[in-house]
């Protein structure tokens, strides 16, 4: 009898404190993982439509089909009020070119769009166009928008 009761004592220390037959939980726990990741694909959800360019034209609707856009093409808007923009800086025109050469990963050989406003004077455009053709920039593409098509009864 004696010796029973002593080798239950052995049985329970060997278990340690728990004192259970199973050995420790080794799952990971993704319920905050899921949340975090839903997190964050609400913040990117809400951020992509944001990540456009900022300077606001009325664009012309054409009939012209849309190109194909390089990975970070490279913007320059001109307003109606002859301002003109590099991305989402204002930039004075006789600085365009110096501050295209600084941002131009290929060169000569980059895409450059040029957004101009409905309004805009049509001599305005076709100076900033001078100013890119003569700094080499043989890439210049013009913005507009797809014209909506008439529903056919």
């Amino acid at each position: 009898m004696g010796a029973s009761v002593g080798g239950a004592k052995a049985i329970n220390a060997r278990r340690g404190r728990r004192g259970s037959r199973h050995g420790t939980i080794s799952e990971i726990n993704v319920t905050p993982l899921v949340d975090v990741m839903l997190v964050l694909l609400i913040i990117f959800m809400v951020a992509a439509p944001l990540m456009t360019v900022g300077v606001p034209v009325e664009l012309p609707k054409t009939e012209a089909k849309s190109m194909d856009a390089p990975k970070e093409p490279l913007y320059i808007t001109v307003q109606k009020d002859r301002t003109v923009y590099l991305m989402e800086t204002q930039i004075p025109l006789e600085e365009l070119a110096a501050k295209l050469g600084a941002l131009a990963k290929n060169g000569n050989e980059e895409q450059l769009f040029v957004r101009a406003d409905t309004s805009t004077d049509y001599g305005a455009v076709m100076e900033v166009m001078g100013v890119l053709n003569s700094a080499g920039y043989k890439k210049i593409g013009l913005v507009t928008l797809q014209k909506e098509q008439p529903v056919a009864p």
